[in-house]
């Protein structure tokens, strides 16, 4: 069975923002696109007080549902769309979709179903943590560049976020530039020990360079720039990420992107960046990748 990008919605500006994203993403793909709005009673549910808004709730998530599924059929008519409702904490419906999901789209901030992003519990408790691709989209009218921008450092996690990017950028017929940020280490108790830059600098762009030559052979139409840059990774990535489509980083790394998504850089990233950010796990077992042909 083919898996669906999976997208979250409980009407927000964000989350309608996300579901165009994923929409699009869905046609560019193939793929089905599956709209989810998560019902939590919880909030509602007092032992002294039983829930009497239960039909509200059921209502409004029809409501948002078929909103949602209107807007999607207005601009991507080819795409298969299917709708759930589906009673639950929204982190943990999330996650749960994402099982059987070729990648799952998030809103930045919501209300109800999908409230605590960015930085928030649902973030928190799907982005890195789940083997989709966990997209987090901005509300607002999206610039279109023709870039792709993803981090890079040599670790196992990169190299999964530089195969999404370079997918996503063949998908979209436009740049990827791939940014490999580093610095030279602090050693407060040993002030005498210096480093030559330039040796510093060969030795990340070497690195650098070798990461994106094996994708360069699987996307020859793609044309990719390595770029190595002495800088903090978030000023970096989110500096990039200001001209670009899609900011792609891994889950978790070293160097550049080390800390990812439940870490200090990932999580500025995903809280400074005006554009829509993927976090990317490393394939898990078994599991299919992307061909440059499929």
């Amino acid at each position: 069975m083919t898996e669906p990008v999976i997208v979250g919605t409980d009407g927000s500006r964000a989350a309608a923002a996300a579901v165009e994203w994923a929409a699009g993403d869905a046609a560019r793909k193939g793929l089905p696109l599956r709209i989810v709005h998560a019902v939590d009673r919880l909030p509602y549910e007092i032992a002294r007080y039983p829930v009497p808004i239960e039909d509200q709730l059921d209502r409004a998530g029809r409501r948002i549902l078929e909103e949602a599924e209107e807007a999607v059929r207005e601009i991507h008519p080819a795409v298969r769309v299917t709708t759930a409702m589906i009673e639950g904490d929204p982190s943990r419906v999330l996650r749960q979709e994402a099982g059987n999901a070729a990648e799952v789209v998030i809103g930045s901030r919501g209300h109800g179903g999908f409230t605590g992003m960015l930085l928030g519990s649902v973030g928190m408790h799907v982005a890195g943590q789940v083997d989709a691709p966990v997209v987090v989209v901005r509300a607002g009218v999206p610039a279109s560049h023709g870039l792709v921008v993803v981090g890079v450092d040599g670790s196992a996690e990169a190299g999964a976020a530089l195969t999404y990017a370079f997918e996503e950028a063949r998908l979209r017929d436009c740049r990827l530039l791939a940014l490999y940020a580093w610095q030279l280490p602090v050693h407060p108790f040993a002030p005498e020990i210096t480093y030559d830059v330039d040796e510093v600098r060969k030795a990340h762009e070497d690195c650098a360079a070798g990461a994106l030559r094996t994708h360069r052979d699987r996307y020859p139409d793609v044309a990719a720039e390595m770029r190595a840059v002495c800088a903090h990774p978030v000023t970096a990535l989110v500096e990039a990420g200001e001209k670009a489509d899609l900011l792609v980083v891994g889950s978790r790394g070293r160097g550049a992107v080390g800390a990812a998504v439940l870490g200090s850089v990932s999580r500025a990233v995903l809280h400074h960046a005006h554009c829509p950010v993927a976090v990317v796990r490393p394939t898990r077992t078994g599991a299919r990748r992307p061909s440059p042909t499929s």
